[in-house]
Order: C-alpha cells, then sequence, then structure tokens
C-alpha cells in the first residue's frame, strides 16, 4: 500500500485544528501545537489560503477556516433533503401568512429556489423551483449575505439596479447586512420587482452552519402597513426557519 503525503496530512491537521477550540490562531501557535517549524506552517498556511480554505484577519493576523472550505463543507447537504424536510412548514407558512414561500440556497452569485409553495388561492401562478433570485436585492439573499461567508465572496461587485428602490451602494448594503445580522430576518420592498416585497429568515443546522434560507413574498399591500412589515408576517417566517433549523438538529437560534 502506497504510503501518505506528508504535506496532505500536516495541511488536514492545521485544517483541524481550526475546526475547534478558538477557531482563530496566529502562526507560531498552529506551529507550536502541531510540531511544525514556523516556515513549514507558513507554508502550508499560505497555500491553504490562496485556495480558499484559511482566511487571515489582517488586524490581528490570526487564521481561520475560509469560506471555499465552508462551502464544501455544506457540499454533503443534498438539495432534496432539504426540501423534503422543509415541505411541511412550508406548506404551513403559505396556508398562515396567505403569500406564497420560496426556499433558496446560494448557488452561482445567486439564490437558487429550490422548493416554491403557491399562494393559497385561486390566483394564476408560475412554478420558480429552479429560478434564481439575486444575492443583493431580495430577502432570502440579505439572509445569506449576512450569515454565510461563501455568499458574500459570490456577491458582484457591480451591482444591479432592479428597481428605484435596489439598494446599489456597497455602503448602504453592508449596513443592511449588518442590521439582518442582528435582528435574524430580511427584507426587501420593491428591491427587486415594483409593487412586491419579501421577507426571509435563515436555515440551520446543529452547527449553527448556514444551508439555506426560508420566506415569503407577496404584493406591498398586504406585506405592509404603512411602510413596514407586518410584525404577524415577520414572526410567521422566522418560527418557520426556526422549525426547519430543529429538523437538522439545530437547538435554539442564535438570530
Amino acid at each position: 500500500m502506497p504510503g501518505t503525503i506528508q504535506s496532505v496530512e500536516r495541511a488536514a491537521a492545521i485544517l483541524r485544528l481550526l475546526a475547534g477550540g478558538s477557531r482563530r490562531l496566529r502562526l507560531g501557535d498552529l506551529a507550536q501545537t502541531l510540531g511544525l517549524a514556523k516556515p513549514t506552517a507558513h507554508g502550508l498556511l499560505r497555500t491553504l489560503q490562496q485556495e480558499g480554505f484559511v482566511e487571515q484577519d489582517p488586524a490581528t493576523g490570526e487564521y481561520q477556516l475560509g469560506a471555499e472550505l465552508l462551502r464544501l463543507g455544506n457540499s454533503y447537504l443534498d438539495i432534496h433533503e432539504l426540501r423534503s424536510r422543509a415541505l411541511v412548514w412550508a406548506d404551513d407558512l403559505a396556508r398562515q401568512t396567505g403569500e406564497s414561500v420560496r426556499i433558496g440556497v446560494q448557488h452561482a452569485g445567486g439564490v437558487l429556489v429550490v422548493h416554491h409553495v403557491f399562494r393559497p388561492d385561486d390566483s394564476r401562478q408560475m412554478l420558480e423551483v429552479g429560478a434564481m433570485l439575486p444575492l443583493h436585492s431580495t430577502a432570502w439573499g440579505k439572509v445569506l449575505l449576512a450569515h454565510d461567508p461563501a455568499a458574500r465572496l459570490d456577491l458582484d461587485d457591480d451591482l444591479k439596479a432592479y428597481t428605484r428602490h435596489t439598494v446599489v451602494d456597497r455602503g448602504a448594503l453592508e449596513a443592511e447586512i449588518a442590521t439582518v445580522r442582528e435582528r435574524g430576518w430580511a427584507g426587501d420592498i420593491e428591491e427587486t420587482v415594483d409593487g412586491i416585497a419579501s421577507i426571509a429568515a435563515l436555515i440551520v443546522d446543529g452547527r449553527q452552519v448556514p444551508l439555506g434560507a426560508v420566506g415569503i413574498r407577496g404584493a406591498l399591500e398586504r406585506m405592509t402597513v404603512d411602510g413596514e412589515f407586518k410584525p404577524a408576517l415577520i414572526a410567521a417566517v422566522r418560527d418557520a426557519s426556526r422549525a426547519i433549523s430543529r429538523d437538522f438538529g439545530a437547538g435554539r437560534l442564535t438570530l
């Protein structure tokens, strides 16, 4: 049987070390813990950083796991599993709110709709499973930008204006993402389609790793009052996100 490759073993050891404990370590601490010479550890870290598996904080010099590794780690999740576990909760959310429901995951610079429940009325609607939603102008995208490093890496440098309400200034978008991270849900009012608003919240697994987002979309007059989202709709979306997350092993969400 052929032997193992030492450099690969050492790189794997670095990733395991960063995945546990404080999750943020300096070069010297990494080298000492793993019994490596500093130049050897630095070379491994530099390679891992170039591949996106490790990131370095420019202010502190500390290393942590990178977005590309998180993206690969999430690849174990079959999208069909997310859809199947969310079916009941998505149906309940549509019935409770009277609005259409979408579940989306970060994919190729946008949000891929993996499940869509029609608004429970007799109106004509089109199935949107497989459709792509923008990251910066939809509630689903903003939720993922707030919590998923891979989504932030996929965000276009030039933000497209879909309506006159679309936020295209990076500073303003960053401020909104920070607010989303604090309050635990995101919304958009006519930012993608005139007359349409949406609310979404995060779905996580037992490790609090982002899996996707669940949300509702509907006419502005049904979703808002005096320019503000109806509290009952926000609560319903957040309850659905918590319920789906619990099915994936999450306890009390920290959102």
